[in-house]
């Protein structure tokens, strides 16, 4: 009981000892410290300020206007009806008429498209003689949220596509819908979420370590007062950019091997693809952002303020790459901002590769933006290396 009336005496005599006037001053110091660092003043505004605009408006998991392709092998009436029902429905936007199955097969290899809307032969025939004819709909399922919307809504339109075609007069009776859809998920049949998730957990890791490491190296070394040191060897930027960077990427290549075992032992992700070019575009994807680790090292002054300028762009990697959310259900003005993001071409390639079977050849298009991405980050990084402490 003493105890406790000496604890509650010896804080009113603290409260009783405080200074309005000391407390001011301390304020005053704090708020001109951070009127200085203009960096953690423009993430406290920024941060939610991006967080807001994408939440809001770039982020959809019901993405609709989805690109398909059509391959008609009897045209009709009824059939030409059909196409347009697939379009109507706000799903499925169709910019490609396909001439041969092989197309849509490369179509969808590739990503140019995520549906095939096929419709046989002896369709119109078929569908006259009351034997309820399928239309064929293979969907790109390596994405199953991206997909499932559109094909619960496809499985509708054999009941409505043919509404005002004037079935009875035909001789086509009703009950049953005239013509049955019939889904096919390529590349992942069962819908299996780990089949997307982890493979694009491969590039979100990357991208988080491999640009925070790099980019606390050199801000370490500014810190600690043993840049002098380093600046006054005999070594070119160049020099000094691959000194700090292939540590790094060496420490993400052991990333991937655990993350890829795990991937095969665990959750037993399929790989169709050839490790050799998955090797490569990992070790040109590891290239990327560790390079802008070490350009954000040029840019901060300190580690709190590499950290920042880390997760301000980990941020939109994680949102506007299509790894949480569909890439294709975000506004356009929020894909073309996505696709200036290394991570997001990674994705494709990853999970082209590993779902889908991918050769060089489909993942190109993707390719060529990871290695202009690296050589504009590296030539601004080494133009910013600084030769001394007051440059």
């Amino acid at each position: 009981m003493r105890a406790e009336t000496g604890l509650v005496a010896r804080l009113i005599a603290r409260l009783r000892a405080l200074s309005a006037r000391r407390i001011n001053a301390v304020l005053i110091k704090e708020f001109i410290q951070l009127k200085r660092d203009r960096l953690t003043f423009g993430m406290i505004v920024g941060v939610p300020l991006v967080e807001l605009v994408m939440f809001g408006f770039a982020i959809n998991s019901d993405p609709k206007h989805l690109p398909a392709a059509v391959f008609v092998q009897d045209h009709s009436a009824y059939t030409r009806a059909i196409v347009s029902a697939f379009g109507n429905s706000g799903y499925f936007r169709v910019i490609s008429v396909n001439t041969s199955e092989a197309e849509g097969d490369a179509q969808l290899a590739r990503g140019d498209v995520a549906f095939v809307v096929t419709i046989p032969e002896n369709f119109t025939r078929r569908l006259l003689r009351n034997e309820r004819p399928q239309v064929l709909l293979e969907a790109d399922a390596s994405d199953p949220a991206s997909a499932s919307n559109a094909l619960a809504a496809a499985m509708g339109l054999a009941e409505t596509a043919l509404a005002h075609e004037r079935l009875a007069v035909a001789g086509v009776t009703g009950g049953a819908p005239p013509f049955e859809v019939v889904p096919h998920r390529s590349y992942n049949p069962e819908g299996i979420s780990q089949y997307n998730t982890v493979p694009g957990l491969l590039g979100v890791i990357l991208t988080m370590t491999m640009v925070m490491m790099p980019a606390l190296a050199l801000t370490r070394e500014v810190e600690r007062g043993t840049m002098e040191n380093l600046l006054a060897l005999p070594v070119t930027p160049l020099e000094v950019m691959l000194g700090k960077v292939l540590p790094y990427a060496g420490m993400g290549a052991v990333q991937v091997v655990i993350i890829l075992c795990v991937a095969h032992w665990v959750f037993e992700v399929p790989m169709q693809g050839s490790y050799a070019l998955l090797g490569a575009m990992l070790a040109l994807f590891i290239a990327c952002v560790s390079t802008l680790g070490y350009l954000i090292s040029t840019l901060a002054r300190t580690q709190m303020q590499a950290m920042q300028l880390t997760f301000f762009f980990f941020l939109p990697s994680m949102l506007l790459s299509g790894f949480m959310f569909p890439f294709r259900g975000m506004p356009e003005w929020a894909q073309h901002i996505g696709s200036l993001l290394p991570l997001t071409h990674f994705l494709r390639i990853v999970r082209g590769i590993m779902l889908k079977g991918a050769q060089f050849a489909d993942v190109a298009p993707h390719v060529w933006p990871l290695a202009l991405f690296l050589l504009t980050v590296a030539t601004i990084a080494l133009t910013r290396f600084r030769r001394t402490l007051d440059a």
